[in-house]
């Protein structure tokens, strides 16, 4: 059967876990760029209208954009408001220290590697990321739920994610990821093996009748052995 391809979920897997309050965070980008008066009412209004869209992302897994967030919360965003997001969320959104080395090591291998993030940020966004961190080019294929329909759990996320690193076979393809049921559950019910990657409020999302990891670690410099068994298996 072998291991074809590795594909990672982003944030709390491929970046550090942060509790991260999005009120707090919208509050600080609109306080950039907006009069005093306005800061709070606005602030709010993208906060529940980001927190609406994850609610459906969660519940009936379909995507949503930035783009959304600010209609549903009627606001017309700047170039340098845009800009202020991202670097509001810039010390989130840095690459662990362990995945350069990971990911040259897997490609070393024969093996793809791949991203599929729940995300309402554009592939521009993420790949700003990832090339700040110098890892863009160590990616096969990446997939982010604000381009395609789904989000995870849903196996046509998974499948566009196989696609875009050009694997043909989910027994051969493994899932990391954070999370019990976008990640692993939704994984595994696509037919591909799924590593979960523990911290410290994994348990937070998790649920009843949840189809266990086929392997769990607690930091990605852990992962490799499981991959190399299953690529000799």
């Amino acid at each position: 059967m072998g291991v074809e391809a590795v594909i990672f979920d982003w944030g709390g897997t491929l970046t550090p876990w942060h509790d991260i309050e999005l009120a707090d965070m919208w509050h600080a980008i609109c306080s950039a760029h907006l009069p005093p008066e306005d800061v709070e009412k606005v602030s709010a209004a993208l906060a529940d209208a980001e927190l609406e869209l994850w609610r459906r992302g969660t519940d009936e897994h379909r995507s949503a954009t930035l783009t959304e967030v600010f209609e549903l919360a009627g606001v017309e965003p700047t170039e340098a408001l845009l800009d202020t997001h991202f670097d509001t969320w810039t010390p989130h959104t840095h690459t662990d220290p362990v995945v350069p080395e990971l990911f040259r090591t897997l490609r070393e291998r024969g093996i793809k590697v791949g991203i599929l993030s729940n995300t309402m940020c554009t592939r521009d966004w993420h790949e700003r990321v990832f090339a700040r961190d110098d890892v863009l080019h160590l990616l096969d294929g990446a997939v982010y739920s604000s381009e395609i329909p789904w989000t995870k759990p849903h196996a046509e996320a998974f499948r566009t994610a196989m696609e875009a690193v050009g694997a043909t076979d989910p027994s051969a393809c493994v899932f990391v990821g954070d999370r019990p049921y976008d990640d692993i559950h939704g994984a595994k019910a696509a037919g591909l093996r799924a590593v979960q990657i523990w911290h410290q409020t994994t348990h937070a999302f998790s649920r009843p009748g949840l189809t266990p990891p086929d392997a769990l670690i607690h930091d990605l410099d852990e992962l490799l052995p499981h991959v190399e068994r299953w690529a000799a298996a």
